[in-house]
């Protein structure tokens, strides 16, 4: 099985993501995850210790860099949800093997309809307490 894991770009999201990834990791050596993040994310957690079956890969720095995105928090929203997309269907048409599911962040509403758009299944991730998720 072939799971590609899209975190929401933010340590609040990928963190937990990841806790997920290396949970499924833990369960069956025959699982492999490729966890989506951007070139600017590699850098902060490349380095990080992870199971065999996790595998990076990157798309391009298509949004305000982490470092200032809380100086335009609306401008990066709106580019999570209009720029990642694209690079992220380029790099799903790159994967060996191609993915059997999809795990994306609930803030990356487009995920779903990727999936779909591939005949790929599509689990919605929402890495906060279910208090919160009725809140919005």
């Amino acid at each position: 099985c072939h799971v590609v894991a899209m975190p929401f770009p933010g340590r609040g999201h990928i963190n937990p993501m990841m806790n997920l990834c290396k949970f499924l990791a833990s369960k069956t050596d025959n699982i492999l995850i490729t966890f989506v993040v951007t070139e600017e994310w590699l850098g902060f957690i490349g380095a990080e210790p992870k199971p065999d079956q996790i595998r990076f890969a990157t798309i391009p720095n298509v949004l305000p860099s982490e470092l200032v995105r809380g100086a335009d928090w609306i401008g990066f929203m709106k580019a999570v949800s209009t720029k990642l997309e694209a690079p992220f269907e380029r790099l799903l048409d790159r994967l060996e093997p191609p993915a059997n599911v999809i795990v994306a962040d609930t803030f990356l509403v487009w995920g779903v309809g990727v999936g779909n758009r591939r005949n790929v299944l599509v689990s919605s991730f929402f890495p906060m307490s279910a208090t919160m998720f009725s809140v919005i």
